[in-house]
C-alpha cells in the first residue's frame, strides 16, 4: 500500500478551534482515521497510507469549513462529520451543510447553530410551522433549540411574550406540601428551561423580561382557561402529559402564535397503564397539514459521547414485560 505525506497551512485564526485544546480533535482525527497528525504553529503534517491520508483531507477541509463560520469544534463534530463523509449517502451534501446559519448568537457572544442534519430539521419545522412535535432522546437539543428559536422570534418581533411550560409530574400530589411560594415549589421542575434561558439572553436581560412578563414560565396546569396571542409557546418534558393535558394544552393556541413540543417517548414517568399524551398526539396528529412531526435519533446527541453510548445500549436492550419475560 502506497504512503503519503502532506502538507497543509491552516489559517491561524482558526488553528485553537480545528485543533482543539492540547491538540485534542488532532488526536480524535488521527485516531479513527489511523493517519499522523502533527502540528507545528500553524502547519499540519499527514502521514500515512494513500487513501486514508486524502480521506482524512476530506474531513479536514469539511471542519475548517465549519471552523472558519464560528462552529466550536469538539469530539462530537469530529465524529459526525466523519461519519457523514464516510457514509457517502444522499444526504451527504445537505449534511455538509448542516451548521451554515446561526439561528442565535448568545449574550457570551456563544454561536448557536444546528450541529446535525436532525438538529437542522427541527429548526426548520420549527421555522416552517405553526405546530411542531419534537421527539427525541436526552442530549439532542430538543429543549435548547426550542428556546433559542422562541428567543430568537421575540427579539425579531414576530411574537410579542415567550410562554414555557413542563408538566410537574414529579411533585404529584405533594406540591402543596413543599416549602415555599408557588414559584419555588416548581423552580426545579422547570430549571431546564430558565438555564436555556439564562444562557441565551444572561441574567440582566432575562430579569427585565420577566419583570414585564414578556417571558412566562409556569406548570402545565396554569395553562388551563387560556388562550395565548402573538405568542411563542413551548410544552417541555411532554411525554409525562396525559391524554387531556395535551389536548388542553394544543387548543390554548391564539392568533399569531407558534406551538413546539418536545418529549422523550422512552422516558415517560406517567403511571402504568396511562396513555402518553405525546405518543397520542404524535399518532393523531400525523396527517394534519401545518404540523411538523420530527424524530431525533441518538446520532444527534450532542452532549458528551458516553450519552449516545448509554441510549445506544438502553436502545439495543431485549424488551420486558411485566413479570420480566422477554419479549423476542
Amino acid at each position: 500500500m502506497s504512503h503519503s505525506e502532506i502538507t497543509l497551512e491552516i489559517n491561524p485564526k482558526i488553528v485553537p478551534i480545528l485543533f482543539g485544546q492540547f491538540d485534542q480533535n488532532l488526536k480524535e482525527l488521527s485516531a479513527a482515521m489511523g493517519v499522523a497528525l502533527t502540528a507545528r504553529g500553524n502547519t499540519l503534517f499527514l502521514s500515512g497510507a494513500n487513501e486514508k491520508v486524502n480521506q482524512t483531507l476530506e474531513v479536514l477541509e469539511q471542519l475548517r469549513n465549519q471552523a472558519e463560520k464560528g462552529v466550536i469544534l469538539g469530539p462530537h463534530e469530529i465524529r459526525y462529520t466523519l461519519d457523514v463523509l464516510t457514509r457517502g449517502d444522499e444526504n451527504k451534501t445537505e449534511e455538509e451543510n448542516f451548521a451554515d446559519t446561526p439561528i442565535q448568537i448568545t449574550s457570551r457572544g456563544k454561536r448557536i447553530a444546528p450541529r446535525t442534519l436532525g438538529q437542522k430539521k427541527y429548526i426548520e419545522a420549527i421555522r416552517d410551522h405553526v405546530l411542531t412535535l419534537g421527539i427525541g432522546p436526552a442530549g439532542t437539543g430538543k429543549t435548547y433549540l426550542a428556546v433559542t428559536m422562541a428567543v430568537s422570534a421575540l427579539q425579531s418581533k414576530q411574537v410579542n411574550r415567550l410562554v414555557l411550560t413542563r408538566p410537574a409530574v414529579e411533585a404529584g400530589e405533594k406540591l402543596g406540601f413543599l416549602p415555599g411560594d408557588l414559584q419555588e415549589k416548581v423552580d426545579p421542575y422547570l430549571r431546564p428551561l430558565t438555564d436555556a434561558l439564562f444562557d441565551i439572553l444572561g441574567t440582566e436581560l432575562y430579569q427585565r423580561y420577566m419583570e414585564r412578563r414578556i417571558i412566562e414560565i409556569a406548570p402545565l396546569a396554569y395553562m388551563r382557561g387560556r388562550t395565548l396571542e402573538d405568542s411563542f409557546i413551548i410544552l417541555d418534558e411532554a411525554q409525562n402529559t396525559t391524554s387531556e393535558q395535551m389536548k388542553m394544552f394544543l387548543t390554548r393556541m391564539g392568533w399569531g402564535s407558534k406551538i413546539v413540543v418536545t418529549g422523550d417517548i422512552t422516558q415517560i414517568d406517567l403511571p402504568k397503564g396511562q396513555v402518553s399524551g405525546l405518543v397520542e398526539a404524535s399518532q393523531v396528529l400525523q396527517d394534519v397539514s401545518g404540523i411538523a412531526l420530527i424524530y431525533l435519533e441518538d446520532k444527534d446527541v450532542v452532549r458528551h459521547e458516553m450519552v449516545q453510548k448509554i441510549i445506544q445500549a438502553y436502545e439495543r436492550r431485549p424488551k420486558t414485560v411485566e413479570g420480566g419475560e422477554t419479549l423476542g
